[in-house]
């Protein structure tokens, strides 16, 4: 079972991915995009990055608007999982569809 962040670990968290919210057990970020099938693009990139890692975040989709949920379940809080799978996102959501 993945080991959940140390406390340092999570101050990098926010300090590396400010535009995430970090709660208690898990981080968030909506993601805008020009228009659905963008939105949707970005949602196929996440899919297969979160299968390779078989690590499945928490995905809301609506119309132009993606907000994923990351929280590393069997752990019951957040791990590096949930930090690569973050960092994997963020390049997908700059590199456009």
């Amino acid at each position: 079972m993945p080991e959940p962040l140390t406390t340092e670990e999570r101050s990098k968290l926010v300090t590396d991915h400010p535009a995430w919210e970090i709660e208690k057990d898990a981080m968030s970020r909506t993601f805008t995009f020009a228009d659905f099938s963008e939105a949707i693009g970005f949602v196929t990139r996440v899919a297969i990055a979160a299968e390779v890692l078989d690590h499945h975040p928490d995905i809301d989709i609506r119309w132009n608007k993606v907000t994923l949920t990351l929280s590393t379940h069997s752990a019951g809080t957040l791990t590096g999982l949930d930090v690569e799978l973050a960092r994997q996102t963020e390049g997908f959501a700059d590199d456009g569809p």
